[in-house]
């Protein structure tokens, strides 16, 4: 998870490569989504989720003055994880598993 800051009127591009399987969680301000066809749509306010995957968007900006920020999440960004990583294992508490 990382978290994307627009500053008043700032525009970031959508790069679908970079972004396929993105879910974004308005936590801060509002954030516009821009269509393909450089039309403006609509406007996130605070706690809006929305995916990105196959829904035309080319960019997010924000319409307002004041910071806006996005959290991103995407399903597989821990698939870099070397394979020789450490997993915790759970205690044992003695129930059926």
């Amino acid at each position: 998870m990382w978290t994307l800051t627009l500053r008043g009127g700032a525009r970031v591009a959508v790069v679908p490569a970079e972004w396929c399987d993105a879910f974004g969680v308005v936590t801060r301000g509002r954030v516009q989504l821009e269509l393909r066809d450089g039309e403006p749509g609509p406007v996130l306010g605070r706690d809006a989720g929305f995916w990105l995957r196959g829904t035309g968007v080319r960019a997010l900006r924000n319409p307002g003055r004041r910071t806006a920020r996005v959290r991103i999440v995407t399903p597989g960004q821990d698939r870099h994880m070397p394979v020789d990583t450490p997993v915790r294992q759970l205690p044992n508490d003695g129930g059926t598993t």
